[in-house]
């Protein structure tokens, strides 16, 4: 990953334990290390076939060489170099014995962290922490991208509610007797408006995860992003990650409409309610089996197909943690926006409805200042939440690949480590 993130694709670093070229993978699930070649400056480095390259446009070839000046470049049964080489005696850092067993030293390896992670497996809190601290680190282009998002969002939403409202109560004040017709129009054009809102809502969500996401690979390495940057890397994706959404909307309406199919022909809710029971798994797990389609996409730069197919192999054999860090991610949000929207809903229902006694009773009806009120709590909401559901998300992705593929490795690389303690050019401490 140089200046602008691009990952390796999918052919050149194999997740299910096999190489493109027929030879056997190592037992943690990474390729051999191909014969170290010379490097400009003199010294070896291993120069990846082109195979396992990144995508073209970076890193450049040349930048691949002379990351370990030193000695050899690492790789299982590599030996030792100087001081300064990735497996040196005393480094700490020995590539055969990723994720945390000790090397022959008897210390602990030597895990490098350029950016918000350390570069090898994550555990869940690693993975969570790794969210909040870019969201710390590059606050400025981070809450710039998501509040833009949470306000054109929220500012539609409000909007529908609140035309919905003005014409529920102008059917409710008119003619009893035409009341009835003109309460089913006002809903009937309350859900075309919601419908719009949603179509506004899907569309800022893509742009937050596609921008979030080439932030999220830039803090990775210890690198900032602005907005513009993240925008410019984003935008060539921004199609095809609108046909993947949309597609996997797709899959999850006909598997629900399939299994409710039976019960109204049948006209029964008891059939009905079992076709739900079964559909609900299933779009679950669908749902997980996928969720690593669009980092994948982003960042491989590889057709929709394609990254579905990419995260389903990413995801095997993996299915129930992931499930688990999804659930506890939202969880964990929902808690964060209920704890912020719920002062701003009382402060709605008591300055734009019916006070304090309407709450008591139950009859308290809505304004428009209600609608503001609480609208302004969504968006600060949904200005917090959203990176961290992002930010989980390119953290699994990356982590999967650590696990499977040795990809901590090639981060490693392109952040420009040469030993312990390095610290990759340009990093700053915080940015936006």
């Amino acid at each position: 990953m140089n200046d602008s993130p691009g990952w390796a694709s999918p052919g050149s670093t194999p997740s299910d334990g096999e190489r493109p070229d027929g030879a056997a993978a190592t037992p943690d699930g990474a390729a051999p290390a191909p014969d170290a070649a010379p490097a400009p400056d003199g010294g070896t480095g291993a120069t990846p076939p082109a195979d396992q390259r990144w995508s073209a446009e970076q890193p450049p070839a040349g930048q691949w060489t002379g990351v370990n000046p030193g000695g050899p470049a690492p790789g299982p049964g590599a030996p030792s170099g100087p001081a300064q080489g990735w497996g040196a005696p005393g480094s700490g850092w020995d590539p055969s014995t990723r994720g945390g067993a000790h090397t022959a030293w008897g210390a602990k390896p030597y895990a490098p962290k350029p950016g918000v992670i350390p570069l090898r497996p994550l555990g869940v809190g690693e993975i969570l922490d790794g969210a909040v601290s870019t969201m710390r680190a590059h606050w400025r282009t981070v809450l710039s991208i998501t509040l833009a998002v949470a306000v054109v969002t929220q500012l539609a939403i409000t909007l529908v509610q609140g035309f919905a409202l003005d014409d529920l109560n102008t059917a409710a004040a008119g003619d009893p007797e035409a009341a009835l017709r003109q309460q089913l129009d006002a809903i009937g054009g309350s859900i075309a408006a919601s419908a719009v809102a949603q179509v506004i809502t899907l569309i800022g969500t893509i742009l937050a995860t596609a921008t979030l996401t080439m932030v999220f690979s830039r803090a990775v390495l210890g690198r900032t992003s602005t907005v513009a940057e993240a925008w410019q890397e984003a935008r060539p994706r921004l199609l095809k990650l609108t046909g993947l959404t949309l597609l996997l909307l797709l899959m999850v309406v006909a598997i629900f409409a399939v299994a409710l199919l039976p019960g109204i022909l049948a006209g029964s809710w008891g059939l009905g309610l079992g076709g739900m029971l079964i559909a609900f798994p299933v779009a679950l797990w669908l749902y997980i089996r996928f969720s690593l389609a669009s980092p994948a996409l982003m960042l491989e730069k590889q057709p929709v197909l394609k990254s579905l197919a990419r995260s389903a192999r990413l995801v095997r054999g993996a299915w129930w943690r992931i499930f688990l860090i999804t659930l506890l991610t939202s969880i964990i949000t929902s808690i964060v926006a209920g704890i912020i929207v719920f002062p701003f809903t009382i402060a709605g229902m008591l300055f734009g409805g019916d006070g304090f006694q309407g709450i008591v009773e139950g009859t308290a009806t809505y304004s428009w200042g209600f609608l503001v009120v609480t609208a302004i709590g969504s968006v600060i909401a949904l200005t917090v939440t959203m990176p961290i559901n992002a930010g989980v998300t390119v953290l699994l992705y990356i982590d999967q690949r650590i696990r499977r593929e040795a990809l901590d490795l090639e981060l490693a690389r392109a952040a420009g480590l040469h030993g312990p303690g390095d610290t990759p050019p340009g990093t700053a401490a915080a940015g936006g």
